[in-house]
Order: C-alpha cells, then structure tokens, then sequence
C-alpha cells in the first residue's frame, strides 16, 4: 500500500471546482452579513466578541487534542497582549503558549505564510514542553511519524506522513503553494479546507500539527473574508470532532479530496453562523448590564457574569440554586430571596418546580437549537 505523497502525482490534489460554488457564494454572503453586524456594536463590545472568539478557539483548538485548558487563564492572557484591562491572573505555559498564537493570527492574518511565522507558533504551543527533540523547528527523527489509533497493545496505524528528512522540501512546496493560491484567488472555502489537509499529510512537526493546521485554515479565511474576525472553525469542529478524525482518515490515501472539501465547507459555514450567534450573544451581554446593573446587588450581578462566561450554551442543565450558592458563597436564604428577585426584574427566567428547578439568562433563547 502507498501512503498519499508515495503516489507519482502527489501533491497535485483534484477536485470539481464548480461543485463548491454554492459554499463560496454563502461564505461570502455570511462575511458580510457579520461586517454587517459589526457596524453596529461599540468598540468595547467589538474588543468583547474578539477576546472571546480568540480565546474560545484557543481552547477548542486544544481540546480536539485532549488537551483542557484554564479558560480564565487564556481570556486573561488575550486580554493582556490586546492591550486590554485584565484581572492580573497569571496564565500557565500551556494557555499563554495558544493564546499568543491566536492573538499573532489576528494581527497578522494579511501577511504571507512563512516558515518563520509556522516556527514561532510551534515555539508558542509548545511552550514549557521538555520531552520534543525539536522546539520550533521541523522534526528531524529518523522514526515513521505514524498517526496511530486503537488500544495500545493493538495500535491501527491509519497514516505515515513524508519521514522527516522530506519534510523541509514538502513544505517549501507548501507554502509557496499557499501564497501562490492567495495571489491567484482560489475560492476561499477551497483554500482553507485544502490548506489545513495538505499541512496534516506532511505533519512537519512532532508535535503540535493540528492545532496549527487548523491556525493556517483561519488564516486563509480571515484573507478571504478581508477582516481578521476569526470564524470560529475549530470551536465548531470540537463539537463533533469524531467526524473530523474520520474525515481526515478517509482523505490520506487518494488526490481526489472532494469528499474532504465538501466536509471543511460545511463546517465553515457551520463556524460562520456560530460567529453570527456569538456577535448577538455579546451585544445581549452588554445591553442585560445596561438595563440590570441598577436593580441588581453585587452577588446577583456575579452570578450572571458567570452565566455569561459558559458563552451561547450556558450551565449544562441551568443554573441551580445550589449552584448560585457556591458561585456567590452565600446561605439558601439569601439565595432564594435573590433569585426571586431577579425573576421578577426579568433578569432570569425559571423553569421547573422544586428540586427541578433551573435559571436561565432569557439571552439564551438564540442558543437553545444547539443545546
């Protein structure tokens, strides 16, 4: 059997263009409708949304690894190298290491791709790490790098990349193929979807492909869309990353990658309404402040930034008395009263009865066809 880049014609993927005219078409439409939505938000709630896009991909692009990181810990890092007023909470490796990338790609999204930019986000996500042979710079082991699968005592390998003494020439190919493709406008959708699987067949590096795979994939996007709001590609792929495993196991092992591509469009287009929620989601954020910072008293005002840090889908099962208790370190008492209190400004909505009793944010309604 040949590996993919074994065979004569590689890299020379075939596709039919015309079959993904109507995701372009959408891609487009939806750009503009979130510019759209942009113009009518305040710069301090367009700073909101991009902390929060940031950090969300920071940490799904982690967690489609296996990887769980601290969110607090990454939204105060963003928040820090954005030049925003922070918390003074100090990031660990892990999460300061994701966050710098994605902040990088938000303000360099319209530069070329170049092997010094990929070298410093390996450097970045790999930060603290101390079991790599090589730290921003391509794998030289003289091992296979396998993607293996299954038990341990019974690995499937389902793809060798290119051994490493390829990988400095493939990617010279890479990236000029890249750049080339921007020069000469290729569709965007195709870009991207093409752009992130060709960089997983040669996985240059050790250790860290993925997740700046999926980092190229939404820098391509931002070049498509002409603005660098991220489009939440890899928050949307953690949601059902099983598909994504066995799509990109489907596309090793033949040039035709129309299956693959017709997969990546629709998750960008999945990605791109997601965005278009999470642009609501902040400007309902800012107007529920406005119109109950007043009324509310300061545990009923912490609990609801700490509703409003679950993001779209909120408390898994809503929020609970005792879960207003442990957040606003108060007796069943005070909790009963104030969450009475706030049912009635408006400020929640109940539903249940008794012990089943759940809170929820009313903002929430855009969200509920996701949980």
């Amino acid at each position: 059997m040949k590996w993919i880049w074994q065979l004569q014609n590689w890299p020379q993927f075939t596709f039919d263009p015309a079959r993904f005219a109507y995701w372009e078409r959408e891609f487009h439409r939806n750009t503009g409708l979130i510019i759209g939505s942009l113009a009518a938000v305040t710069a301090d709630e367009v700073n909101e949304l991009r902390v929060t896009l940031l950090s969300n991909e920071a940490m799904d692009t982690s967690k489609i690894e296996g990887e769980f990181l601290d969110r607090d810990s990454v939204q105060s890092s963003i928040r820090r190298q954005l030049g925003l007023q922070t918390d003074g909470r100090r990031a660990g490796p892990k999460e300061t290491g994701v966050a710098q990338m994605m902040v990088d790609l938000f303000r360099s999204y319209q530069e070329p791709l170049a092997e010094e930019r990929l070298f410093s986000w390996h450097k970045m996500i790999m930060n603290n790490r101390i079991d790599l042979e090589v730290i921003g710079g391509y794998r030289t082991h003289a091992d296979p790098m396998q993607i293996v699968s299954g038990r341990l005592d019974m690995p499937k390998v389902f793809y060798e990349a290119p051994p490493s003494n390829l990988v400095e020439k493939e990617m010279k190919q890479y990236i000029a193929w890249f750049n080339q493709a921007v020069d000469a406008q290729m569709p965007t959708v195709i870009h991207a979807g093409m752009a992130h699987l060709y960089f997983e067949l040669i996985h240059p590096f050790e250790d860290g492909n993925g997740r700046i795979g999926r980092t190229i994939s939404e820098k391509a996007l931002a070049i498509g869309a002409r603005q660098s709001l991220i489009t939440s590609l890899s928050s949307t792929i953690e949601r059902d990353k099983k598909a994504y495993y066995q799509a990109l196991e489907r596309a090793n092992t033949s040039l035709d990658i129309t299956e693959w591509l017709i997969y990546f469009s629709e998750k960008i287009l999945e990605a791109q309404v997601y965005t278009q929620k999470m642009i609501a989601f902040i400007v309902d954020k800012a107007r529920y402040f406005e119109k109950y910072s007043g009324p509310l008293n300061n545990r009923q005002i912490k609990v609801a930034l700490r509703l409003f840090e679950e993001g779209l889908l909120g408390f898994k099962g809503g929020l609970s008395a005792e879960n207003y208790i442990r957040i606003a370190k108060t007796s069943r008492a005070t909790t009963t009263r104030d969450l009475a209190e706030m049912v009635d400004l408006g400020a929640l909505r109940k539903e249940g009865k008794l012990r089943h009793t759940r809170y929820y944010l009313p903002v929430w309604v855009v969200a509920e066809d996701e949980s």
